[in-house]
């Protein structure tokens, strides 16, 4: 089979996706494997091939090609074995992904542990030698009481390993998630959130400070502020990038002239995500040899991401 960076440079997809990888930025709804839903719902869904000018179309090609057809508790479940499926297929040893807050009412009874096994039990079965490392959903668009109440039987459950905030950037300032960070950091789980996708490299430096973050979803924004990659550097803050999803969504203008390679260059730790499958067409492999293709990282440095990646926090 040979190591990794033989299998970028021959650019041999099937040998990138046999060798271990993690996935930290997936969002399991949309991180599903196409193969598997045509095979057993004969659902076929295409990605987006040319950039979109924003996340209204994004949300546009979710209501098309998903709609209201997943929006049941049996759905629901069955988008979080195709996720396990999606990872089997590409390789990932290690998958950080969950559950919103408001999906514990509305797919799993309000019961924790139904939600917990619906995620632990399709891991065992589908992808037993992936670590999964269970994460708490919350949404920027959702007030602040109504997360706090969502957030009640998730406390003191030590199945989880993280909490991320996603959605749109300019919903509500940061600041307002103050208080739940601080509940969260004390009960032991790992700190993220989306940041620096579509905000500026302050905005990257602010909810790392605000809300503690030991990690930012995105961050890519922070480039354009050498203080602020210093800042990411010195303090250890891990940037969970989908480059796919960025050139996309129109972040930015090539995979040539991605951030990541001058992130890394610059001492910042970055690991490399799906985001999104069934809309970016974006497997974890598939990043790894675009971005090499690109020449934005040497298959080198793309093996220090993918080890780097791998190691325990």
């Amino acid at each position: 089979m040979g190591n990794f960076i033989t299998a970028l440079k021959e650019k041999d997809l099937e040998k990138i996706k046999a060798f271990p990888k993690a996935d930290l930025h997936n969002h399991f709804v949309l991180g599903a494997s196409r193969k598997y839903l045509r095979q057993t719902l004969g659902l076929e869904i295409s990605p987006i091939k040319h950039p979109i000018l924003s996340m209204d179309e994004m949300h546009a090609w979710n209501q098309e090609n998903l709609g209201e057809r997943f929006h049941t508790p049996e759905m629901r479940r069955l988008l979080i074995r195709a996720a396990f499926y999606q990872a089997r297929e590409d390789g990932v040893t290690l998958l950080e992904t969950g559950e919103d807050v408001w999906g514990l009412g509305e797919f799993f009874h309000h019961n924790i542990e139904e939600l917990v096994e619906a995620f632990t039990a399709a891991q065992k079965e589908i992808a037993p030698q992936t670590e999964l490392r269970l994460q708490i959903g919350l949404s920027r668009h959702c007030s602040i009481e109504y997360l706090e109440d969502c957030l009640s039987p998730f406390w003191g459950n030590k199945s989880f390993y993280s909490i991320d905030l996603s959605g749109d950037e300019f919903a509500q300032h940061i600041e307002n998630f103050k208080g739940i960070y601080r509940r969260a950091k004390k009960e032991g789980l790992r700190l993220k959130a989306h940041v620096g996708e579509w905000g500026t490299a302050a905005d990257v430096r602010r909810a790392v400070e605000e809300l503690e973050l030991d990690e930012v979803q995105h961050g890519i924004r922070a480039a354009e502020d050498k203080s602020v990659v210093r800042f990411l550097a010195d303090h250890k803050i891990r940037l969970n990038i989908t480059p796919t999803s960025n050139l996309l969504l129109g972040r930015v203008s090539s995979l040539a002239h991605h951030p990541i390679g001058e992130l890394y260059r610059s001492g910042v730790e970055v690991t490399i995500n799906s985001d999104d499958v069934l809309i970016f067409d974006s497997d974890v492999s598939k990043e790894y040899l675009r971005l090499y293709e690109s020449g934005c990282l040497s298959a080198e440095e793309l093996d220090c991401i993918r080890q780097k990646g791998l190691e325990p926090r």
